[in-house]
């Protein structure tokens, strides 16, 4: 059986009896069903006439109670430092053995000061105690009064911790979306994120190829951020894909308007934008190396200096970047830093692809849905044996799934939108199969497409048909050239002859300017 103790201070109002008889240094010891073997008593040396005496009551009426007096002399009581200080230095010099001793801390005397200076070195584990506060009888009662034990171990109390889990559950059904989601990788992943987003700062590394959800989930996590009040500016979401050349510069981190041909003005950057909230740099692989150290510096220090300026910008954000390629791979062929990829790497999140996922098509299938009644205005369902059927071949391992969770979106739309009087029948996802199949079977022969896809990652889908042909053309040519003045006399042979002016290698830098290209990326 252990020993109970108790630690409080002398209270020079209530022990004294000034506004009443019930003295709480005194009546502590009186409860029957908290019984005390030691009551450490802290004083001041200008009061230890009332310590000696509130010693004696206590011993008197309670004799198996060993009352000890512990002079601390605070000048200046409701000083925190002071008092903090004081106690700090009490609790470290005590000698607690908990495992022979259980220990208590009367909150009700002292100064309110001293009461939270209590309260932090308990709940910290300085002092390995529990909380106890006492009060006078109430209405007509006699007796000791009342008393209640706090124990700031919160997992201990069910109704807190249920709480805590009901938090927790929102914070993961926020970060998926609303999806009831069933894979028990991706629920790990969902859990592990949650706990990270809400006790770190460091940068997260969100890897998966396109169409896993990366940008979403990033948007979610800025509102996990917002929620636990880690940030209060905004999310600013830059696609890294379309940073080439000499844009990328000005566009991450501003210029003054002396450094930019032409420019009527100062312009203040994505960093800056992204002060205070959560900056996000989808297709980060994408980025210069120049950019990249810029970026790796702005990370560790918070500063930068915009293009054409000799004073640094202060912004502090948190970072998410996302990635489609393998950085590991991307550092080993030198285009992307390794001190970047170390600073990132802290919290690396791989978002798997749809066909790796199959228990989750069903729950997105109603997402889905959902999403696009809201879009259509309409609501539309399965025919059983249409789901069944489109069921059994978007779980199917053959079922690639090329462009992910982006595929299955544009699928239920397209079906939704052609669904008459709301219901999508077996014959209509007999369709949608065979345009899927085609769609997929078109991309992977496609030769333009797959080098702009090399070279532009995601934006290669927003280029019309037209300059695809063209923009792949170019690159070839660039890739088979020694120097760009070479590639701009190849491509620009018949126009030239008629211009007074023939500098082709600026007429191919503009060019590629059009479409975030610059001449070393088409090297690649």
């Amino acid at each position: 059986m252990k020993n109970n103790v108790v630690i409080g201070f002398l209270g020079t109002n209530l022990d004294a009896g000034k506004r009443r008889r019930w003295r709480p240094s005194v009546q502590i010891a009186e409860h029957a069903d908290f019984p005390i073997d030691r009551l450490e008593l802290i004083y001041s040396g200008r009061w230890r006439g009332l310590a000696e005496k509130i010693k004696g009551e206590v011993t008197r009426k309670n004799p198996q109670t060993e009352v000890l007096l512990q002079r601390i002399d605070i000048a200046d009581p409701w000083d925190f430092e002071e008092m903090y200080g004081a106690l700090y230095d009490f609790a470290r010099d005590y000698g607690f053995d908990d495992e022979r001793e259980d220990y208590h801390v009367h909150l009700t005397t002292g100064t309110h000061v001293a009461q939270i200076c209590w309260f932090l070195l308990t709940e910290s584990r300085h002092i390995p105690a529990k909380l106890v506060q006492t009060g006078p009888p109430r209405g007509d009662d006699i007796g000791p009064g009342t008393l209640q034990v706090v124990d700031l171990d919160l997992s201990k109390y069910n109704a807190i911790q249920q709480r805590f889990d009901l938090v927790t559950r929102e914070y993961n059904t926020l970060l998926k979306g609303g999806i009831e989601t069933r894979n028990a990788g991706f629920n790990a992943m969902i859990d592990r994120m949650e706990v990270v987003t809400s006790n770190s700062d460091a940068p997260l590394l969100l890897m998966g190829p396109t169409g896993t959800g990366k940008s979403d989930l990033a948007a979610r996590l800025y509102e996990l951020k917002l929620q636990r009040r880690r940030i209060k500016g905004r999310l600013v979401h830059v696609n890294c894909s379309t940073l080439k050349g000499e844009r990328a510069m000005s566009t991450l981190f501003g210029h003054r308007r002396q450094a930019i041909p032409g420019a009527g003005a100062d312009r203040r950057g994505l960093l800056q934008e992204a002060d205070g909230g959560v900056l996000f740099l989808d297709e980060i692989d994408e980025l210069g190396l120049d950019e990249q150290a810029m970026i790796l510096h702005a990370i560790e220090t918070g500063k930068y200096f915009p293009l054409g300026s000799d004073y640094e910008v202060t912004s502090r954000f948190h970072l998410i970047a996302g990635a489609g390629r393998d950085l590991a791979a991307q550092v080993a062929k030198g285009r992307f830093r390794a001190d970047l990829f170390a600073r990132l790497n802290l919290w690396t999140f791989a978002l798997p692809a749809l066909r790796d996922r199959p228990e989750d098509i069903a729950p997105n299938l109603e997402y889905e849905l959902a999403r696009v009644e809201k879009l259509l205005g309409t609501q539309v369902s399965f025919n059983a044996d249409a789901f069944t059927r489109y069921q059994r071949f978007a779980t199917d391992p053959g079922t690639l799934w090329p462009g992910n969770f982006r595929d299955l979106s544009a699928s239920v739309q397209r079906m939704c939108t052609l669904a008459p009087r709301g219901r999508i029948t077996l014959a209509m996802v007999e369709d949608e199969i065979t345009t899927l199949q085609s769609i997929w079977t078109q991309a992977s022969r496609d030769p333009d497409m797959q080098l702009l896809t090399e070279h532009l990652g995601e934006a290669a889908q927003n280029i019309d048909e037209f300059d695809r042909v063209q923009l792949a053309a170019v690159i070839r040519v660039c890739q088979q050239s020694a120097s760009i003045s070479a590639a701009g006399r190849r491509l620009f042979a018949a126009s030239r002859a008629a211009k007074s002016s023939r500098n082709d290698a600026d007429r191919l830098r503009k060019y590629l300017d059009r479409f975030g290209l610059d001449w070393a990326q088409c090297q690649q």
